[in-house]
């Protein structure tokens, strides 16, 4: 394993401590809200605080992105960390969230690690060197028919704006696929397309920690990520899509007639 990503598993799985801690005190927790539908917890600062605390002592000029804490500059490396992905589902006692680290280089993302603590599922990938889930490779999945493909889907739940178009795009693939799931992670969504759980993902505004450690993970495990251009600004502009190689292509296709103009950007 590359000392980096080695050190990022360090971090996530002393987080995911943390989170699973506080799992049966729930009706102990502060709970603040960011905005509409979007909640933190002070576990969530404890475990960005801690993913920090231990990257920090080990690289203490790469800078840093986290969801809680902002922007903290450093070099050309930057940690991207989203330290309770599917705080909702936490704060409800449902047992699907994970923690989200990614390095990117420059303009590149180089580690990934997702893991699941309530499952004790660690996804980890090194650009290069494929991708693992419990330290045993992974793949993307064979369908390549849409009509038994099974897709992961987030909500626009920050914002109403693309509500038209999201929806529009949701009938479309109910209609042609043999099912849809929101779970409600983003990073565990992005896993489960590159172990092959999932065909396909797509989700409208997300932000990068969001995604960046689960991007990585579904190209390192042979499947193709893309922004609705078809391009790779699905980091700047929050909207992505996953999956193999012919769902993928099927989905990106099958998108485009219900975007909006900005959405194509």
């Amino acid at each position: 394993m590359h000392p980096m990503l080695n050190m990022a598993v360090k971090a996530a799985r002393s987080a995911g401590q943390i989170i699973m801690r506080h799992l049966n005190q729930l009706d102990r927790l502060t709970v603040e809200s960011k905005g509409r539908k979007d909640f933190v917890t002070e576990v969530d600062r404890m475990a960005e605080n801690e993913i920090i605390r231990i990257l920090h002592a080990a690289y203490p000029n790469h800078g840093f992105l986290g969801e809680e804490s902002g922007v903290q500059a450093g070099d050309d490396y930057v940690w991207i960390i989203d330290p309770l992905d599917g705080t909702t589902n936490f704060l409800h006692g449902l047992p699907h969230f994970g923690v989200s680290i990614a390095l990117k280089c420059k303009d590149r993302l180089e580690q990934a690690v997702v893991l699941d603590p309530s499952r004790d599922e660690l996804f980890t990938a090194s650009r290069g060197n494929g991708a693992q889930l419990n330290d045993r490779r992974i793949r993307v999945s064979r369908v390549t028919d849409m009509e038994y493909a099974l897709l992961g889907a987030g909500f626009p739940f920050r914002s109403h704006q693309y509500m038209d178009a999201w929806i529009n795009t949701l009938k479309e693939f109910m209609l042609s696929t043999s099912g849809i799931r929101r779970p409600g992670s983003a990073s565990l969504d992005l896993a489960y397309v590159a172990c092959g759980r999932f065909d396909g993902f797509w989700e409208i505004g997300l932000k990068p920690w969001d995604m960046a450690a689960g991007a990585l993970l579904v190209q390192e495990a042979g499947g193709f990520v893309s922004d609705f251009a078809g391009d790779q600004g699905y980091l700047e502009s929050g909207n992505i899509i996953a999956g193999n190689q012919k769902i993928y292509a099927e989905m990106l296709r099958r998108i485009q007639p219900y975007l909006t103009e900005d959405l194509r950007r």
